[in-house]
This record gives structure tokens, C-alpha cells and sequence, in this order.
């Protein structure tokens, strides 16, 4: 395959289009990526390119290892959701319960494609190429367990992406800094005294307190935080279930939180504390607190960034940083312990071209992921690694 074999390329991404539907047909969740990590490893066998397991099922494989320049390293995440696909597709899932409703098919099925494309220019790779096949983005902690496995030992600079709906395709976003929120979630249980619903004075309601723990905790946002910090405070979750006639003992509310700024977690954590434990003895009852600390903001290094916007630009043109998006954006990312760790950039590339499915919001079940992107990203990594660019 050449720069000049419009044929072969146009091969290429159809293959790649065809394992992303394999993927898409048999998804699995976080942490049980088994068979999705032996179809990669098998097609990088295929390729004969060196790899190895990393943090399980996640797979590290390595290109032009004794070439001069830095190491650059890209990252594609490979874990499903747990949700029933509602999509009439000839490759819809076949996995009951389980669906890749956030492209993360997609994204491993554009880094293969860059794993073909720069096996075919390896000789000429200015600097090795690291590509990270990664498991458990969706609450698992995948990168972190990729980073403790050895995954970026000499990566000098990381990239990676996400397909993003909200977005139309063609434009982007790469900022300097943050890009996505860090995140976390909570559990609060409202211990009261249960009884008969004609006696509420002989109980201590935790519906009641419960219900007041929810209306102050949207308040904290409001009237506890600066106006500049981006952060979002939501309870999610209200189980109180008992019988029409009693009061129950107890009331536990779960939700989370973003920030666009890691830094802020301690103190909203303190008020989350502070707003339910004294709401609720006001109430004559009391409440235990869990938080559960999630992601940190994925935050971009200003170099990187720079270099990932001007490859931006050169794909789709002037245009594409035009987008009407307000940024952070306050979904997460595991990206964010790649960037702790190394210079790096992330970028969120738009998915709308007006397509069946394609502006289905993420992690919805009438998602799919846009085709198109896998040509394109493969593209933007050839220019970010300096490798020769596909046809077209």
C-alpha cells in the first residue's frame, strides 16, 4: 500500500468499518472485554505487529520500536454499556442487555485502522508509535490500570478522542486545559424511625427529611459556590419504597457530581457533608454521607493541544474550531489519568452529519456511531505521529 493507492485505502477503512460492526454485534462491559480483546489481538497478529496484555484485557502494541524520534503514544477504549439497544441494524448487538451506546467500537476500530496504515510506513515512522487499546473507561479505571502496567513507559506524548454527537461532523474541540469534568458520586442514607402513616408524630420521617436533604443539596451550587467554577450537583436517585400505610425507616438518595476543576472536589464534598448531616437532625434524623470519587477533569497540556488543533485544521479546514460549544464539557473521561501522567491532548470531534442515529446523544439506545470518523481520525494520527497521509 502507497500514499498514492486510493484503492487499497478505501480497502482499508472498509475493513475497519467491517470490525467495528463485529464489535458493535458483541459488545461486553467493563471489566469482561474477553472476546473483544482476542478479535484485536487476533487482527494485530494478522498485521504482524508485537503486542502485549496490559491490564488484563487491554492491549499494548508497538511500532517502529528502534526508530530515533520520541515515542508517541494513541489511545482507543473498548468497553460496552449496559444497555438494550433500541437500533434496526444489520449489526445491531447480539449481546442481550449490552450495547456500544458511547463509539467506543468506533474509536478501536479507527486505531486499528492507524495500526495498518503505519505498519505499512513503518520504515519511515520518524519516532516509535505506541497504540493503546484500552478496557474499563466507563467507570473502571481503566487508564489508571494501563499506567500501573507499564503502558506509557517512554510515551513522550499521548493523544486521544471521542466521537461527540453534539457536535457537527467536521468540527472539533481541543482546548488548552480542561476539555471534560472530573467526576464523582454519592450516597446518602437517611436513617429515621418508621411507623404507621396515621402517626407521624410518633416517627421521624426520612421521606420528609429526605426530600428536604434533595431540595437543599440543588442549592449548594447556587448559593455555596462561586458563579466562575464550573460545577453540577445532581441527586438521581430517591428509594424510600414502603407500604401506602408506613413510613419507612430509612431513605437513601445517590447522585453525582462534575467539576471543571479537580481541585474543587474537597469542597464540595465538605458541603455535601455539611448540607445533609444538619438537614437531616433538623428533621430528627440522621444522615450517613458515602462519596465516591471518580475521574479527574481531563485537562489538556498547551503543546499538545496546539499540535492536535493545527492537525484539526489541516483535515477539515478553517472551520472546524468554529463550533458553538461551551467548554469543559461536563460528561468524563479516564483520559484524564493519561494526561496526569504525560503531555497529552484530547479531543472531542464531531459526530452529527445529519445521519440515522448519528446525533442520538451518547450512551442513549437509538445510538450509533458515525463511519466517517474512522477515515478522518486515522488521518489526524498520521499527521500527529508525521507518518505518511492516506489518499483523499
Amino acid at each position: 500500500m502507497t500514499q498514492a493507492d486510493p484503492g487499497n485505502w478505501r480497502r482499508l477503512v472498509e475493513d475497519c468499518i467491517a470490525f467495528r460492526h463485529e464489535l458493535h454485534a458483541h459488545p461486553e462491559l467493563t471489566g469482561a472485554e474477553f472476546e473483544t480483546a482476542e478479535r484485536i489481538r487476533r487482527y494485530l497478529d494478522h498485521l504482524e505487529i508485537p503486542w502485549r496484555a496490559c491490564a488484563g484485557t487491554g492491549t499494548v502494541a508497538d511500532l517502529a520500536s528502534d526508530a530515533a524520534g520520541p515515542c508517541i503514544a494513541f489511545r482507543g477504549d473498548i468497553d460496552a454499556l449496559p444497555i438494550v439497544e433500541r437500533n434496526d441494524l444489520a449489526y445491531r448487538s447480539q449481546t442481550a442487555g449490552t450495547m456500544h451506546a458511547c463509539g467506543h467500537d468506533g474509536h478501536t476500530a479507527a486505531l486499528m485502522a492507524t495500526a495498518i496504515w503505519f505498519k505499512q510506513h513503518e520504515h519511515i515512522l520518524p519516532g516509535p508509535v505506541r497504540l493503546l487499546f484500552q478496557p474499563a473507561e466507563e467507570g473502571g479505571h481503566g487508564a489508571r490500570q494501563m499506567i500501573e502496567d507499564g503502558a506509557l513507559e517512554g510515551v513522550e506524548r499521548i493523544f486521544g478522542w471521542h466521537n461527540w454527537p453534539a457536535l457537527p461532523y467536521g468540527q472539533a474541540a481541543c482546548p488548552d486545559g480542561p476539555v471534560m469534568a472530573g467526576n464523582g458520586s454519592f450516597r446518602i442514607t437517611i436513617h429515621g424511625r418508621g411507623g404507621h402513616g396515621s402517626q407521624p408524630e410518633l416517627c421521624r420521617d426520612p421521606v420528609l427529611a429526605g426530600s428536604a436533604v434533595v431540595l437543599a443539596l440543588q442549592q449548594v451550587v447556587a448559593r455555596r459556590i462561586a458563579p466562575q467554577k464550573g460545577l453540577v450537583l445532581s441527586v438521581c436517585s430517591f428509594d424510600a419504597r414502603s407500604a401506602v400505610t408506613v413510613i419507612p425507616e430509612r431513605a437513601v438518595l445517590e447522585g453525582s457530581f462534575r467539576l471543571a476543576e479537580s481541585t474543587d472536589r474537597d469542597l464540595l464534598t465538605e458541603f455535601l457533608l455539611e448540607v445533609a448531616d444538619n438537614t437531616a437532625r433538623a428533621y430528627g434524623t440522621l444522615a450517613h454521607v458515602e462519596v465516591f470519587p471518580r475521574y479527574d477533569a481531563t485537562v489538556n497540556h498547551p503543546g499538545p493541544a496546539a499540535d492536535y488543533r493545527q492537525a484539526l485544521v489541516d483535515e477539515f479546514g478553517e472551520e472546524v474550531l468554529a463550533g458553538d460549544i461551551l467548554l469543559p464539557v461536563m460528561a468524563s473521561e479516564d483520559f484524564s489519568y493519561y494526561l496526569a501522567a504525560c503531555p497529552g491532548a484530547f479531543a472531542l470531534i464531531g459526530a452529527d452529519d445529519g445521519g440515522a442515529h448519528h446525533n442520538a446523544s451518547l450512551h442513549r439506545s437509538d445510538y450509533d456511531f458515525n463511519d466517517a470518523l474512522i477515515a478522518r481520525v486515522t488521518k489526524l494520527n498520521a499527521r500527529l505521529a508525521g507518518a505518511p497521509l492516506p489518499p483523499g
